[in-house]
């Protein structure tokens, strides 16, 4: 089978193909046009098999080769260490919500909560609801989302089995970061105490040390390939944690069941993973996560600078040192002139800007794969939107 790196020489800065809208959506977010090129020729005949990728045998020589080069490559990316394994799941990251307390929570114990947004809120509501012993370290409902905590805002119980984050949120566009848009990862007062991770919208857009965490989680479809699968890395110790504790899971609960049958004890999403090994094939040949995390860093500078230089036209919503370089939350001067913004940025070419429902406003996602021309084209808009109307 030909490799997707074999087969084109990608660049996220390539000009946008005639046709297509810059895609701004928060999810599914955009993927890489050369992705969507070969997934064109794939999907009608994969590796001169005569059938295309979503009719190959989920235990065929092509989609052997097809799951064994995605787990290579997303190895490589992170260099992920030989003691964590990596699943592709279904049902999305928040069936993560009740997977993770049945293998790691025992009956009666505690968990710790970073509560930075609307996802991590529903993590934290899903696991109070079975798990009453649990407790938030961090609400950020009081200050709206506005920033992630400090090390010193963190406020520590009962020691816990394990402490629950979210890097990315995507709906307030914050996130854990330095002042280089590096890690930053929280500091606990346990040393063996596993930190598990919600990365959906910013895995793999910058260098990350896998070592860190105990468990890490994310939907496929903003920064890895689309919709359908899960991703999840697992320290090997925690794949069966939940019998160290007598608990008794359906087979396809525990993560040991995943980690022994390949990702495919049962018939696996085989597109889903097919396309998000695409994907990490274009992360590796665009120079991996250092030049990732450079161009992505750039291309929201250039958003968050006509925000800044807008003369109060428009108001972010995440404070400066939590900004999200995926998700560039921003409002107009009235609800009015957010809907009439949407609508011109629209008939512009620029499409799912729309904010989510429980925050409203403009939202611009700006994944791996948008091109520095989209952000380019956006903060153009955005100034002379704010000429006219103004």
């Amino acid at each position: 089978m030909t490799t997707f790196a074999a087969a084109v020489k990608p660049s996220v800065d390539l000009p946008h193909s005639a046709g297509r809208n810059f895609n701004f959506s928060a999810g599914p977010g955009v993927l890489p046009e050369e992705v969507l090129r070969q997934a064109q020729a794939d999907t009608w005949n994969i590796g001169n098999s005569g059938i295309g990728i979503m009719e190959q045998s989920h235990r065929g020589k092509i989609f052997d080769k097809v799951l064994a080069e995605a787990e290579a490559d997303c190895r490589k990316i992170a260099n992920i260490p030989s003691n964590y394994k990596i699943l592709f799941l279904t049902g999305g990251a928040t069936t993560q919500n009740e997977m993770v307390p049945k293998n790691l929570l025992p009956d009666g114990g505690t968990a710790a909560f970073l509560t930075t947004g609307y996802w991590a809120e529903k993590t934290w509501e899903e696991c109070k609801s079975h798990f009453p012993s649990s407790y938030e370290a961090w609400d950020g409902r009081t200050i709206k989302h506005a920033y992630c905590p400090a090390d010193n805002e963190l406020k520590w119980g009962t020691k816990p089995s394990y402490v629950h984050m979210c890097s990315n949120n995507t709906i307030y566009g914050t996130q854990f970061r330095n002042a280089d848009g590096s890690w930053r990862y929280p500091s606990m007062p346990w040393n063996d105490v596993p930190l598990v991770c919600d990365m959906s919208s910013d895995i793999y857009s910058r260098p990350m040390d896998v070592s860190k965490f105990g468990l890490v989680y994310a939907g496929a479809q903003k920064n890895v390939g689309v919709a359908g699968t899960t991703l999840v890395i697992i320290r090997e110790d925690l794949l069966d944690a939940h019998k160290k504790f007598g608990r008794k899971l359906f087979t396809m609960e525990a993560y040991a069941t995943h980690a022994k049958g390949e990702s495919r004890h049962n018939t696996p999403p085989s597109f889903p993973i097919y396309l998000s090994g695409l994907v990490f094939k274009w992360i590796l040949a665009q120079g991996g996560l250092e030049a990732m995390h450079k161009r992505n860093e750039a291309k929201a500078k250039v958003i968050y600078d006509a925000i800044d230089g807008s003369k109060g036209f428009y108001k972010g919503h995440a404070r400066p040192d939590s900004r999200s370089a995926m998700n560039i939350l921003f409002k107009c001067p009235s609800a009015e002139l957010d809907d009439k913004f949407l609508a011109e940025a629209l008939k512009a070419g620029m499409d799912q800007l729309k904010g989510h429902r429980s925050t409203g406003g403009v939202r611009a996602s700006v994944y791996n794969a948008m091109p520095r021309a989209g952000c380019e084209a956006l903060a153009s808009f955005m100034g002379e939107f704010a000429r006219k109307n103004g």
